[in-house]
């Protein structure tokens, strides 16, 4: 049957002749042309995170032509061009109208990577991915395809440093001085903090989907933390990469093999540990639908769970910005992930049987890279950690009937009393207007503020634009009055933000969730000992209805939106804004959840419960 297909296709001169001409400006064998396709993609955009990431394209490609042909020893594969996505620079439209397009910008990336594989055909891809929305979108089309495929990291940016100082700077640093009246260390700052070129460096969003994509098994561990102009990334890692596709192409092992509840679960273990991004909530539902898995929650791992972990059984163990002290390049000079990995292993956190990219278990990847203990400076034990507690916690409460609100523990610099945050509601209908106060008069915020941010989310933005300069001014303020101010949205946040920030908080404002109901000076109460995010006045429930009922009547009049809704203007937004889910499924454009993969490995739930053998 193979053969008559192969006689069909070679009797069609119309569909050989660009596929010969490809083979010819590629400079590979044309008798190739009905063999299985092989190619490289990876991610670009107009920042610093991508610049690097063309060159690696092309030294992988070069690599796996030279590799490519008809003898024993060599892949009998087409070669396909190198293929790129775009996405938007968060670091850039932060505290812009354009910062909508960040989320979107993972949606567009899945589309485009799945054209291109689905349409293609593809049976082997090596993506290098950057920034932090692009490597979803692109991992969601990897597992939706389903063919071989591995991913590396284009690396992190290297810190910069202060030339008066001498202290060590980024991003996060030119955000927190924004408020500053000081024009010339704002240009100072800002021409320091990001030398050369290369993703996040903290422990952001970048770094805690790079470690997610690896911990769950589609990158090599040891590949996430060498900075994007290590040598071997263009020396070393290209034809590893290769190797390691090839096994699988060989052993006809497919992303879905690789991601499935036990490796997913592992990955949001060592996202707690790490104290990462609150991102990591919206990114592991998106792939772990593109896995098959239809409900998260359910099917993963329930919200009370991953609280009961945080809280109790995975403390934090890197000393990493931006709530510590160092950088993605001082956890490679200490060892990698791999340390991190190794640590919570042995502590009886992970399943280590759990399939990778390089053919071998998790727990086997992990002997054959033999990493050194932690440190006990920059990388922590689970024995004796940088914080006891686990950075992420999940809240529900009256503001958050969804249990989509989400706290970065790890980042909160002081305001909790017994673990209890009582506050003052100040709200505001979008970001704009917060932003707009921080700049004009700061003097207007109070000790024990609640700020609210509502008619951000998924459906109200459109897009959940994340909110790291309103965060960065807000602690800047705190830092400079010694005061406390807490922040809630149905937006959602920068890795890089500290603070008491509560993000996701769902139902969102546009579709008449709760948070659309608070009005200044509510009482204001986050519980971690409960985990919940309550209103006060909302308990009453004549004044939930009379508020609930004005509501309606402001929408119905505007032609059923909320007119603090964003205005939409391109196609695109139109699109996020007609087809988003909310928070809880990961806010992405997804109208019939209904028509989701199904996946007959749900009924092969593993009973694998970890425990810390070091707390109780």
């Amino acid at each position: 049957m193979k053969n008559s297909k192969i006689v069909l296709i070679d009797r069609n001169p119309g569909r050989n002749s660009q596929t010969y001409g490809i083979a010819r400006a590629l400079n590979t064998d044309v008798d190739l042309i009905h063999q299985p396709s092989v190619g490289v993609l990876g991610n670009k955009g107009d920042s610093q995170c991508y610049v690097g990431v063309s060159e690696k394209v092309a030294i992988i490609h070069e690599q796996l032509r030279a590799r490519i042909g008809k003898e024993e020893n060599k892949l009998s594969m087409r070669l396909v061009q190198p293929e790129f996505t775009i996405a938007t620079s968060d670091g850039i439209r932060n505290g812009t109208k354009e910062m909508r397009y960040s989320l979107i910008g993972r949606e567009v990336t899945n589309e485009s990577v799945c054209e291109h594989l689905s349409a293609s055909g593809i049976e082997g891809t090596i993506a290098v991915v950057a920034c932090d929305k692009p490597p979803v979108g692109t991992l969601a089309a990897i597992l939706e395809h389903n063919r071989p495929a591995i991913i590396m990291s284009d690396g992190s940016i290297r810190p910069g440093v202060d030339s008066i100082t001498g202290e060590t700077i980024d991003i996060i640093s030119s955000y927190q001085i924004a408020g500053s009246e000081d024009e010339n260390l704002k240009k100072r700052i800002a021409l320091e903090a990001c030398p050369g070129y290369g993703s996040c460096g903290g422990i952001f969003t970048y770094n805690t989907m790079q470690t997610f994509i690896a911990v769950i098994g589609m990158q090599p561990l040891h590949m996430v933390s060498p900075a994007s102009q290590d040598d071997r990334r263009k020396n070393q890692f290209p034809n590893e990469l290769i190797d390691y596709l090839s096994k699988l192409i060989q052993n006809s092992i497919t992303p879905r093999d690789i991601v499935n509840r036990d490796s997913i679960r592992n990955g949001l273990i060592v996202a707690m540990s790490i104290g990462g991004s609150t991102n990591i909530m919206l990114h592991a539902p998106e792939l772990a639908r593109a896995a098959g898995y239809s409900d998260f929650y359910n099917d993963i791992m329930s919200q009370e769970e991953f609280n009961y972990l945080s809280q109790n059984v995975v403390p934090v163990v890197v000393n990493a910005r931006p709530f510590g002290k160092y950088s993605m390049v001082d956890i490679d000079k200490k060892g990698g992930v791999q340390v991190i990995v190794r640590d919570l292993m042995d502590a009886g956190l992970l399943v280590g049987n759990a399939m990778t990219c390089t053919s071998e278990t998790l727990q086997q990847q992990i002997d054959r890279l033999n990493p050194p203990l932690p440190d006990g400076d920059v990388i922590y034990s689970v024995e004796k950690p940088f914080k006891k507690t686990g950075g992420l916690r999940l809240l529900g409460g009256n503001l958050s009937s969804d249990h989509s609100a989400i706290l970065k523990l790890a980042g909160v610099e002081g305001g909790l009393d017994n673990n209890i945050f009582k506050g003052k509601a100040k709200t505001f209908n979008g970001e704009q207007s917060l932003l707009d106060t921080l700049e004009s008069n700061p003097d207007s915020f109070q000790d024990r503020d609640m700020i609210v941010v509502r008619y951000e989310g998924p459906v109200g933005g459109p897009g959940m634009p994340e909110m790291l300069d309103s965060t960065s001014r807000i602690t800047a303020l705190c830092r400079q009055k010694s005061i406390v101010i807490a922040l809630m949205t149905d937006g959602r946040f920068s890795g890089g933000s500290v603070g008491l920030v509560i993000g996701h908080v769902g139902p969102e404002a546009a579709l008449g969730g709760a948070i659309a109901l608070i009005k200044d000076g509510d009482s204001i109460i986050v519980d971690l000992n409960n985990n919940t995010l309550i209103c006060v006045e909302l308990d009453q429930e004549e004044i939930y209805q009379t508020r609930k009922e004005l509501w309606k009547k402001e929408v119905n009049s505007n032609h059923g939106y909320h007119p603090a809704m964003g205005k939409i203007d391109t196609r695109l937004l139109n699109n996020m804004r007609s087809n988003a889910v909310s928070a809880v499924y990961g806010s992405g454009m997804h109208p019939n959840r209904n028509l989701w993969i199904s996946n007959p490995r749900l009924a092969e739930v593993s009973d694998f419960v970890p425990k810390n053998k070091y707390r109780k």
